[in-house]
């Protein structure tokens, strides 16, 4: 909706509320008085004129500015003057008011008590009805600042988050393209007959990395395919393959913020070979009852190498988890000697969410 609608569309709640109002009071004096009073309608207009000078005036400018005794002293002024010097002159008690008061007639007073000049006892009505629209228009003006508020807020946070996640992946992607040229490079040295195959899985890797994980949010099932490719193509690379065991199993029919999981397996394979070139490693993926649950086994001879560079990967990782799943995942981690383990689970979207 643009702006012009958008007031346009305030503008006639606004005029039908008042018009509602008007008619269900007027409605009201009728049934119990069977008059209208003559001065009826003016009242209502200073009530509404009350209602917008405090609601677009004196609470913008001086309540929300924290002026708050001038705001005081101003809402005060306004009641005298209402009181003392509008009021008497809309209220003779005469016509449609005469019949109320004929209704109703007052006590006689005593001799010894005068009312004081400008302030009837009919004045009491409306100053608790002014009051009325005071604190009504005060409400609803700092109800709709906190609204306004909240949202900013909520605005400024989303972006902050959608910026922060867009720099994580800025780094991630870089640093798993490297990665993985180093293996491939590592099968080109040796003349193996899997480059071929290599460059065509990592293909595979990048069309999934540009075109699919900028989406907010990815099938799961096309987040694991992406995994299995990067499992493919590490196992080109390494010698001995017989101690990776990949287990996975489970409902796919989910969605997940993609590229969350592949820095803890790159660190696996990265780490996960030791001196002699012996490669252990299990991964565990199951998806069950809407939580995904990751599990990483690699042992290693490579500890200090690893706690000195396992860098950006892994710690963009944390930071994305906390921002995307902030009470919604747990992660632990055991890092040993010679061996590393990671558990994570997740609570996933449903696909159809």
């Amino acid at each position: 909706m643009n702006p012009i609608s958008k007031k346009l569309s305030t503008l006639m709640i606004h005029i039908l509320v008042w018009i509602l109002f008007i008619v269900v009071v007027s409605i009201q004096f009728y049934f119990k008085f069977e008059t209208i009073p003559q001065n009826f309608y003016t009242r209502t207009l200073i009530f509404i004129f009350v209602f917008y000078l405090n609601y677009s005036i004196l609470v913008p400018n001086l309540l929300l500015n924290n002026k708050i005794w001038m705001y005081i002293i101003v809402v005060l002024s306004f009641f005298l003057c209402v009181s003392l010097v509008i009021e008497p002159l809309i209220s003779p008690i005469a016509n449609g008011m005469g019949k109320i008061a004929e209704m109703h007639p007052r006590p006689p007073m005593h001799s010894h008590f005068r009312e004081p000049m400008g302030f009837k006892r009919h004045s009491f009505p409306i100053f608790l009805s002014l009051s009325l629209f005071f604190a009504l228009s005060t409400s609803i003006r700092l109800a709709a600042e906190w609204y306004k508020k909240e949202k900013e807020r909520n605005l400024i946070e989303a972006q902050k988050v959608n910026s922060e996640l867009s720099f994580l992946k800025a780094q991630l992607n870089p640093h798993f393209l490297f990665n993985t040229l180093n293996s491939i490079y590592s099968l080109a040295n040796k003349k193996s007959e899997s480059v071929t195959e290599a460059i065509v899985t990592l293909s595979e890797l990048m069309r999934y990395m540009i075109y699919e994980a900028n989406e907010n949010i990815v099938p799961l099932k096309k987040e694991i395919e992406h995994i299995q490719n990067y499992i493919s193509l590490q196992l080109l690379r390494i010698k001995d393959s017989s101690g990776v065991k990949v287990n996975i199993h489970g409902d796919l029919n989910y969605k997940i913020e993609p590229l969350l999981l592949i820095s803890f397996i790159e660190n696996a394979f990265k780490y996960g070979t030791d001196f002699k070139g012996k490669t252990t490693i299990i991964i565990k993926i199951t998806i069950q009852n809407n939580e995904l649950h990751l599990y990483i086994y690699n042992k290693s001879s490579l500890q200090d190498t690893k706690k000195e560079n396992s860098g950006i990967g892994l710690q963009n990782i944390y930071n994305r988890l906390n921002l995307l799943y902030p009470n919604a995942h747990k992660l632990d981690i055991l890092d040993g000697d010679k061996s590393y383990e990671v558990n994570l689970r997740i609570q996933l979207k449903n696909n159809n969410s």
